[in-house]
């Protein structure tokens, strides 16, 4: 895969996440794709567990807007420094970030993704 490609892909899968679109997400993963999100908790299929995690999102948050901050690509991978800004439904304002190490499969889908980011800091951004 050119270097291009593998950027769009993780720019979809940014906008849809940003859009909270589980379809649009989703589709841009392989069937047997596993997402470690965050690393350290086990690893979910992304196929089973894309709704539920979606669902998530659109229950905390009113609006959500990730915004790519660097992406480096090395063959088939991506690793994306992340910026993510959201208001919940209770109007609290916050913003995380992280890296995400993107695989892409020789079909040009996300095989697997590694979330390198603390949950912790955006909990506490909406319970302050």
């Amino acid at each position: 895969m050119s270097p291009e490609e593998i950027e769009n892909i993780v720019n979809s899968y940014l906008a849809n996440i940003s859009a909270m679109n589980p379809e649009g997400w989703v589709e841009k993963f392989a069937e047997d794709a596993l997402s470690y999100d965050p690393v350290g908790e086990p690893p979910t299929l992304v196929h089973e567990g894309f709704q539920e995690f979606i669902g998530q999102l659109k229950a905390v948050f009113a609006k959500l807007e990730a915004t790519k901050e660097h992406l480096f690509i090395a063959g088939n991978e991506a690793a994306l420094k992340w910026t993510m800004q959201g208001v919940s439904k209770n109007e609290k304002v916050v913003t995380f970030e992280g890296i995400t190490v993107f695989e892409i499969n020789d079909a040009g889908k996300i095989q697997t993704t590694r979330a390198y980011w603390n949950p912790k800091t955006m909990i506490a951004q909406l319970r302050s």
